[in-house]
Formats: C-alpha cells, sequence, structure tokens
C-alpha cells in the first residue's frame, strides 16, 4: 500500500469513527484510483477540500498551464478597470518571436485585448501571453513579478514564475495544490470570463484552432480549464466538472501523451462525483442569530459567517451532521463589524469536522452615559451570580 492510499483510508477512518459501526461498515469509500501521471490533485471548488492527491505539493514544471496565472491576472485588470477588453495591444517582436504554440499575431498589428484573451485560453498562444503581459506591465519580466506577487496572494506557496508562457526555466515552476487553488480562484472569482474556457475552438486571421483539452468533447460536464505540454514537464491538464451542483477541480502533472492526460483526468474527476458530495450549511453574510449588547446603542446585533460553511464529505454522511452555534457571554460596546462574537460548530457525534468564527454583521456604536453606567451596574451583579 503507498502512502496516498494509508492516508486516505487513515482519514477515512478517522471520519467514521464516531459513526454507528453498521452505518460505516456501508459506507467504506474505496481507495483513489492511481493515475500514470507524476503528480495530481482533486479538489472540490466549493469548499475547496482536497479529496485526492500524488505529490500534491511537488514542485514541477507547468508548462502551458502557467497561462492560467497569465490570464487570471489580465481579467482581474479588466475587473478593476485597468484595462479593456476593446484595448488595441501593438505586438511586439518580442512577442512575435516567441516560440512554442501560437495564435499567429503579426509583429507591429494591433490586436484587441479580447482576442489574445481567447487566443491564450483557447489556442494557448505563446506569442499572445507575452503581448498581454506587456500591455498589462510593461515587459514580461515585470509581468512575472506580478505573478509571482498573485500567487503569493493565493497562497499558492510551491509556485513561481519566470514568464508568461510556461516555456522552460530552471526557476519556473508549480504544484498540483496551486493550480488547483489558482483554478478555484478563476472559477469562483469571475464567471464571466471563466465561459471563455469552455469553448471549443478559436479563429483568428483564418486560422482556426482547436481547444487541446479534450474533455470538452468527451464529457459534457466539463467545462475547462488548460492544458500544458513541454518535453520536461509531459502532458498536463487541470479540468473542471460540474455535476448536479457539485464543481471537482482535477489537476494532472506529467502524464505521457494528449489521450493519457485526458483518460487519467477523467479517472479523478468519476471517482470524486461518484464517492463524494458538497453542501453548504450557511451562506456568508446571512444572519444565523441575534447577541445581546451590554454598554450599546443597540440591545441585539446580528451575527453570521464572514465565509460560506461548506463542507464535502463521502456520500451519505450529511444527514448525520448536526450544526450547533455559540455566542460570548459578554460582548460589550462598540462592536465592529466582522468582530468575532461566538463560534459554529460542525459535529459527526462528538468529532467537530469543522468550526468557524460566528462574527457581527453590523457595527454597534457605545450607548449613551446612562446605558453604559446601568450595564455596568448589571454587569457587576450578573458577575457576582454567575
Amino acid at each position: 500500500m503507498n502512502i496516498t492510499t494509508f492516508v486516505h483510508r487513515l482519514f477515512l477512518l478517522v471520519l467514521f469513527t464516531a459513526m454507528p459501526s453498521a452505518w460505516a461498515a456501508e459506507q467504506v469509500v474505496p481507495a483513489p484510483p492511481q493515475l500514470a501521471a507524476k503528480a495530481w490533485l482533486l479538489m472540490d471548488a466549493d469548499s475547496g477540500s482536497v479529496l485526492v492527491e500524488q505529490s500534491g505539493d511537488e514542485r514541477l514544471p507547468p508548462a502551458s498551464l502557467t497561462k492560467l496565472m497569465t490570464a487570471y491576472i489580465a481579467t482581474l485588470e479588466i475587473r478593476k478597470g485597468q484595462i479593456s477588453e476593446k484595448d488595441l495591444v501593438t505586438i511586439s517582436e518580442h512577442a512575435w518571436r516567441t516560440g512554442g504554440s501560437r495564435m499567429f499575431v503579426q509583429v507591429g498589428t494591433q490586436v484587441a485585448l479580447g482576442d489574445l484573451l481567447h487566443g491564450i485560453i483557447i489556442q494557448s498562444g505563446n506569442d499572445a501571453s507575452v503581448a498581454v503581459a506587456e500591455h498589462i506591465a510593461g515587459s514580461e519580466d515585470a509581468f512575472a513579478d506580478l505573478m509571482n506577487t498573485t500567487a503569493a496572494r493565493l497562497g499558492m506557496a510551491n509556485s513561481h514564475f519566470m514568464n508568461a508562457t510556461g516555456l522552460p526555466h530552471p526557476e519556473h515552476h508549480s504544484s498540483p495544490r496551486d493550480m488547483a487553488l489558482l483554478a478555484r480562484a478563476i472559477i469562483n472569482e469571475d464567471p464571466a470570463h471563466y465561459a471563455i474556457y469552455a469553448q471549443k475552438e478559436f479563429l483568428w486571421n483564418n486560422i482556426k484552432q482547436p481547444n487541446r483539452n479534450l474533455l470538452l468533447w468527451r464529457d459534457k460536464t466539463v467545462d475547462g480549464l488548460k492544458t500544458g505540454h513541454t518535453d520536461e514537464a509531459g502532458y498536463c491538464l487541470v479540468a473542471s466538472a460540474v455535476r448536479e451542483g457539485q464543481r471537482l477541480i482535477a489537476v494532472v502533472f506529467g502524464t505521457n501523451s494528449e489521450q493519457a492526460r485526458a483518460a487519467e483526468t477523467q479517472k479523478l474527476l468519476t471517482y470524486g462525483f461518484r464517492f463524494f458530495e458538497t453542501r453548504q450549511f450557511y451562506a456568508k453574510g446571512a444572519e444565523l442569530t441575534q447577541a445581546p449588547v451590554w454598554k450599546g446603542a443597540e440591545r441585539q446585533l446580528k451575527a453570521g459567517l464572514a465565509e460560506n460553511l461548506t463542507l464535502t464529505l463521502p456520500r451519505g454522511q450529511m444527514d448525520k451532521l448536526q450544526a450547533s452555534m455559540t455566542l460570548q457571554p459578554m460582548i460589550e460596546a462598540p462592536v465592529a463589524a466582522g468582530q468575532e462574537v461566538g463560534k459554529v460548530e460542525v459535529r459527526l457525534g462528538e468529532q467537530v469536522l469543522h468550526s468557524a468564527p460566528l462574527v457581527a454583521l453590523e457595527a454597534v456604536e457605545e450607548g449613551g452615559i446612562f446605558r453604559r453606567v446601568w450595564d455596568s451596574i448589571r454587569l457587576f451583579f450578573y458577575g457576582l451570580f454567575n
């Protein structure tokens, strides 16, 4: 038994410890598939839970998976209003001469940023990637610095980028976990631009090129994301699919062919959808309870969660879970919006599977002098008898 299988089974053993033995025996999840690849990882897009991984943090050459970061930064800058899809980007000689997969833009011409974005995502154009990098940051080197800053913000601890394309460089690397984190940000932050990743082909300058993600043709639930290949990296793929409202992200590094990367990625997706389910318990910002406030202009404050409380667990387990809330015993004004005022826990029997801070959804200012004095007296006696 390899270490991945052992860890997975240990996780399941811990997960089912608090369950009735007969029920647990019926819900055994089989060991995850072993793939013909260097490394892989399967993540739920909503909860961020990692369901399966093998060498998930190993630093490997990402090849054109790099362009996920290039496209992410471009769409982020568009949403900020710093650039526009209608911007005309002048194609430099450096962009035009960049080797590898190409969109076939011509040096000295001007191309709309929106077309270049399609060329990056669908055609995997190295020339388009460099052109967009230069348009955003002035040079590819400066853009690489921006890529690394963005990677750090997203928690991509094992990634370092030296270019916008993924062409080989000894200091250019990423990992399956980091690529899953990046894909999750692309999917969740910008659904409008994410739709581009599902397009099967793109026509530019009378040259039609297909999306290299074979799963777009084989599995109607797949709607992204990106392939990559160099001799050093092998054939890589980040894919995402939605079935019955659940979205999974599969990352595979280092298979030996286009067919293999599609087939091995499909194994991960099939396993995840078959044996796991995701449910949102509470939504970010929704009022879950009201908490009493001392010395405040208001007597009560609304409390909820700062983030969605979403869990991914083996199928059949969700109905056994129970959620509970506890409030701090004495909350005194002033209270800032977002301040922690309690805790939410999700339990399986006696086992806490997840906890999250319960926060104030609104600010409560200090009350007037009379209320503060009166509440101070009340708190004094409260302390004596409690």
